[in-house]
């Protein structure tokens, strides 16, 4: 049995070492939140390390981890603490035998004003769909 994993790591600036404490806070109640769906979110995992300076949280699959989960706390985070500007992250998943498919990943970039998605990418399905089009222009 092949078991499937989602990899990131990436931070997130809040402005200040208070916003970073009520970041935590955040964080708490919302891995609350996946921890009591039906399947429980992977979540991911939050810390304040100094190597990146105060304000800076650093986010980061635990095994594996839930893209989605992250995005929505970066959006409660930048709704929070007024954040501005563009963030975005990307991610890898992986497989623990070689199957078909079994790898890719992608990467997102939100507006942390409007909490609005800019853009996407997502890789699964696209090598097959591309190799399937063989006599289409790439």
């Amino acid at each position: 049995m092949a078991d499937y994993f989602t990899h990131f790591s990436c931070l997130l600036d809040v402005g200040t070492s208070e916003n970073a404490a009520g970041a935590l806070d955040l964080y708490n109640k919302l891995s609350e939140e996946g921890a009591s769906e039906d399947p429980p979110s992977d979540g991911f995992l939050l810390s304040i390390q100094p190597e990146h300076g105060g304000p800076q949280l650093w986010m980061r699959d635990d095994e594996t981890g839930d893209p989605e989960r992250l995005i929505q706390f970066v959006k409660l985070c930048a709704a929070q603490f007024s954040l501005t500007g563009r963030w975005g992250f990307q991610y890898a998943n992986t497989c623990s035998k070689p199957r078909l498919d079994g790898f890719g990943g992608g990467a997102h970039v939100l507006d942390l004003a409007t909490g609005e998605t800019l853009d996407w990418t997502y890789t699964d399905g696209w090598l097959a769909e591309t190799l399937s089009n063989e006599g289409d222009q790439i």
